[in-house]
């Protein structure tokens, strides 16, 4: 008799499991979940050096971030550039730059297709105007 109170038990138990199947989650559980899978694109505009850790801790949480280094100094923007650099490089992610001042960091998770070129360099034919 026992043997058919334990089969009816875990008859019960996979009835109820199979009402969960066609569980959704909330708009908060998914966002919860994307944090956990890193899907997020961070935007950060660092004011200090101090700042580099906090953008090393959302590349190792898999997350992408543009850091903007307009806010600080061309000494303090070096120092963030070598220090996220060696982090990039420990994760196995790229850096890429987007505008004079701005990068894209992303971990191996992420790929980036495409390249930004630079309108700053001046051609060989200075003397001519162009007019647009």
């Amino acid at each position: 008799m026992a043997f058919k109170n334990l089969k009816k038990m875990f008859i019960e138990e996979d009835n109820e499991s199979s009402e969960d199947e066609f569980y959704t989650m909330s708009e908060e559980e998914a966002l919860k979940e994307a944090d956990k899978t890193g899907n997020k694109m961070i935007l950060l505009e660092p004011r200090a050096y101090s700042e580099s850790q906090q953008i090393a801790d959302h590349l190792k949480n898999r997350n992408s971030v543009v850091v903007n280094l307009k806010r600080v100094t061309s000494d303090q923007a070096k120092r963030i550039i070598d220090f996220l650099s060696g982090c990039i490089y420990a994760i196995g992610g790229s850096m890429e730059k987007v505008g004079v001042g701005i990068y894209l960091c992303t971990p191996k998770n992420v790929s980036v297709q495409g390249k930004i070129t630079e309108d700053n360099k001046k051609d060989s034919n200075e003397d001519e105007e162009v007019e647009w």
